[in-house]
């Protein structure tokens, strides 16, 4: 999850599945864009989907994308060293929370690996 106007270092490119230009702001959003690419099980991708809600409007998801059966599919991507801090804690309940309410089942985090 980031802030809707988050003003760190961003890599646009194009990807086949993904309708828009494809905004990645870390190494691990990067690397999952292309698994997503390649994967057989999903036939679209949505980066950086705003929430709408009180608490949370003003982040995104990662990646929101449509299964071959066309259900969705969620993922936050998440650094492992920030995954126990209370605010990283916080937005992905809220996250969780916000795409369980729309129906959304497949919801996890995609993060990186142990050093």
């Amino acid at each position: 999850m980031r802030k809707k106007n988050f003003k760190g270092r961003c890599e646009k490119r194009v990807i086949a599945k993904c309708s828009e230009v494809c905004r990645t702001y870390d190494a691990i959003q990067y690397a999952y864009a292309d698994v997503l690419q390649v994967s057989n099980e999903v036939k679209e991708i949505k980066c950086n989907v705003p929430l709408d809600g009180r608490d949370i409007s003003e982040y995104t998801s990662d990646f929101v994308c449509v299964k071959s059966d066309n259900d969705l599919m969620v993922r936050e991507c998440v650094f492992r060293k920030f995954l126990m801090k209370p605010l990283t804690v916080k937005l992905l309940d809220a996250s969780r929370e916000y795409w369980l309410r729309h129906g959304v089942t497949d919801w996890g985090l995609v993060i990186d690996e142990e050093a």
